[in-house]
């Protein structure tokens, strides 16, 4: 998805309230949903902070900033109308929540986490979810430098890969779809997209005859973003993740604070599945933790090594707890959550990115698992 879907529109003001309140308290409690549709931003929730937030000036800078610019494009960030409906935390959550002398901080819910790294590519990730957010942050290059001047901001991207065993050998699909404006030509469209993104972001090597390229399927995308469809947060979990790929919790991440072992959970898992296929462990690993709402260990720790591991599941377990902070205050404090770091994460993926703010997606613990675990 590019920044101007109107589920990602949703995911980043949420993640921006996050963050701006983040940085005033680090304290702060947040669980902020956000809606979207025709001419309208609501934001809903649950916050508990000594900050302050201003609503309108945040979500109209962000709809700005994602290029919602024009009242032609039905949406944008001087018309529409910004309502929030906000009210503090639950005493009953923040009780197992909040740490205290006779009691430490506790998950902020109930659930199941996963994480997953793979040696498909260098980041460690599925290609195809890989190749999808880099065809649709091209798309943004070349509309945000204009390029292609006839582009608006909604647009998304779909890749199918063929295997071969693990090992990806050809793109069977690439699906694009790109938001314009009423004078461009559909066969230009295609054309520039073909060559200017497509060719871009696709090795060629993987590209063969056989391989479809369907770009505006429909034929014409002008109405899009709020306009043509209602967005809302957390809707998009499956691109936030993995592409599909293993296994997802029932949690979004976006507009929570790590508190939310949704979000602080995800990210320690995925911090130890990488960390684990770095030190050559396993090729491939799909890790698991469940929590208790107002509990701080989890309930349970499994892991999947499909069959790739090097050592026994067992003894990975025991090197995942010999290395790795599992409550939530420690993981929060072990990949420094409490800063304002979220709305990036709400566009492009949670994972496999390489911007230092992404600490989930270091290897350093790669080299001593190694050694621990017995491998040269």
């Amino acid at each position: 998805m590019t920044e101007g879907h109107p589920d990602k529109i949703c995911d980043q003001i949420s993640d921006s309230v996050l963050d701006d309140l983040v940085a005033q308290d680090p304290k702060s409690r947040v669980a902020c949903e956000t809606l979207v549709t025709t001419g309208l931003v609501l934001i809903a929730g649950e916050i508990t902070t000594n900050g302050y937030c201003d609503f309108q000036k945040l979500v109209r800078s962000v709809v700005r900033d994602i290029g919602y610019t024009k009242a032609i494009y039905g949406f944008d960030y001087k018309t529409c109308c910004v309502i929030s409906s906000i009210h503090e935390q639950s005493p009953d959550i923040s009780m197992g929540v909040d740490e205290s002398t006779e009691h430490e901080q506790g998950a902020g819910d109930q659930g199941i986490m996963f994480g997953y790294a793979c040696r498909e590519t260098p980041e460690m990730m599925p290609l195809p979810i890989v190749l999808a957010h880099k065809l649709v942050r091209r798309l943004s290059e070349v509309r945000r430098d204009k390029t292609l001047s006839y582009l608006r901001p909604d647009g998304k991207s779909q890749v199918t890969i063929e295997y071969e065993g693990d090992e990806p050998k050809r793109v069977d699909a690439i699906v694009l779809a790109a938001q314009h404006n009423a004078t461009v030509k559909m066969e230009d469209l295609r054309e520039d997209l073909k060559q200017l993104v497509v060719r871009k972001v696709i090795p060629l090597a993987m590209i063969d005859k056989k391989t479809r390229i369907i770009i505006n399927g429909t034929g014409r995308f002008e109405q899009g973003g709020p306009l043509a469809d209602t967005g809302m947060t957390g809707r998009k979990i499956i691109v936030d993740t993995y592409g599909g790929v293993g296994s997802h919790g029932g949690g979004s991440f976006s507009g929570k604070d790590p508190s939310k072992v949704d979000r602080s959970g995800s990210y320690t898992a995925r911090y130890i599945a990488k960390n684990i296929v770095a030190a050559g462990i396993a090729d491939k690993l799909e890790m698991q933790l469940a929590y208790a709402i107002g509990v701080a260990e989890p309930v349970s720790i499994m892991l999947d090594s499909f069959g790739t591991a090097k050592i026994h599941e067992d003894k990975i377990k025991e090197l995942i707890r010999a290395h790795f902070a599992l409550k939530p205050k420690a993981m929060t404090s072990a990949l420094n959550m409490l800063r304002p770091i979220y709305r990036k994460t709400a566009v492009y993926g949670h994972f496999g990115r390489t911007e230092p703010e992404f600490t989930w997606e270091r290897t350093d613990k790669a080299d001593r698992m190694r050694r621990d675990a017995g491998l040269r």
